[in-house]
C-alpha cells in the first residue's frame, strides 16, 4: 500500500492505493472553516497553519510573531499568556465572523534544567504558556463553538507528557498536564458536538529542537524505530487528521506520532 499525498483547489487528497489497482479516494476539504493556531509563525505551528490553509481553511496564526505567516494564513500577535488579550482577540474575530471552528494549541516554549537548578520563572513560564495558554484559549473559544454545535480542539502535547525526561520536569508537568487537560475538556464539550484530542510529537526538526546539542539529536534519530527525526509536516498531517471530519467520531485521544520511539 502506497500513500499518495498531494493538495489541488483547495483540497487535501489522501489516496491510498492497493496492489490490486483498488484505489480509494478520501478528500479533506476545510472550505467552510475556520481554524486557529497558536504558535503559529514557526515550527509544528507554523507547518500546521499553513496545511489546514491548504485544506481550504480559513486559518488565523496567533503568535507573538504575527509577521511570519504562510501564505493564505492570517497573523495576528497574541500573548496565550494575557487572559485580557486572549479575550479581545476571541472578541474581535467572532465580531468579523471568524469565530473559531478548529482551535489548534501549539503555542510552547522549553526551560530546561534538572530540578534543583530550576529558578520559579522556569517552571512557572513553562505552565503558563504550554498548559495554562491552551486552557485559556479553549475556555475563550468554547461559548462560539457551543453556539455553532460543532467544533474541534487539538492541542500540541509530547511524548516527554507520557513519560520522564531528565532536564524537563517542568516540560513534562506541562505537557502531561495538558493530556489530562485535553481529556477532562473532551467530557465537557462533546454533548455539544466539540471533539477535543491531543497530538504527541516524538522528536521533530523544529527552531526549538535546532538548538539542542547535534549528539542529542543524533541519539534521539538512532533510538526512533524510523532512525531519523520527525518533521513538522508529518505532525501537521496527524493535526489535519484530527481536525478533519474524517474523525467525527474521535474526542478524548492522544495519538503518539514519534516513529516509534515509544514503542
Amino acid at each position: 500500500m502506497n500513500l499518495d499525498y498531494r493538495q489541488a483547489d483547495g483540497v487535501v487528497e489522501h489516496r491510498l492505493l492497493y496492489r490490486a489497482n483498488v484505489q480509494t479516494r478520501v478528500d479533506v476539504n476545510l472550505s467552510d472553516r475556520v481554524a486557529w493556531v497558536t504558535g503559529g509563525a514557526s515550527g509544528i505551528g507554523r507547518a500546521t497553519a499553513r496545511l489546514l490553509a491548504q485544506a481550504g481553511a480559513h486559518v488565523v496564526s496567533l503568535d507573538l510573531n504575527a509577521g511570519v505567516v504562510e501564505t493564505g494564513v492570517d497573523g495576528r500577535v497574541l500573548d496565550v499568556r494575557d487572559s485580557d488579550a486572549v479575550a479581545r482577540v476571541v472578541e474581535d474575530l467572532e465580531s468579523q465572523k471568524l469565530g473559531a471552528d478548529v482551535l489548534v494549541n501549539a503555542a510552547g516554549i522549553t526551560r530546561d534544567g534538572v530540578v534543583w537548578k530550576l529558578q520559579d520563572d522556569d517552571w512557572k513560564d513553562v505552565l503558563d504558556v504550554n498548559l495554562a495558554g491552551a486552557f485559556r484559549m479553549t475556555r475563550a473559544c468554547a461559548p462560539g463553538m457551543r453556539r455553532r454545535g460543532r467544533g474541534a480542539i487539538v492541542n500540541i502535547a509530547s511524548i516527554n507528557g507520557l513519560r520522564g525526561r531528565f532536564g524537563q520536569s517542568n516540560y513534562a508537568a506541562s505537557k502531561g498536564g495538558l493530556i489530562a487537560f485535553t481529556r477532562a475538556v473532551a467530557t465537557e464539550l462533546a454533548r455539544d458536538g466539540v471533539r477535543v484530542n491531543a497530538v504527541a510529537p516524538g522528536f521533530v526538526e523544529t527552531p526549538m529542537t535546532a538548538a539542542l546539542p547535534a549528539e542529542v539529536r543524533r541519539e534521539a534519530a538512532e533510538r526512533a524505530l524510523m532512525r531519523r527525526l520527525g518533521r513538522p509536516e508529518e505532525i501537521a498531517s496527524a493535526i489535519l487528521f484530527l481536525a478533519s471530519p474524517l474523525a467525527d467520531f474521535i474526542t478524548g485521544q492522544v495519538l503518539v506520532v514519534d516513529g516509534g520511539l515509544l514503542a
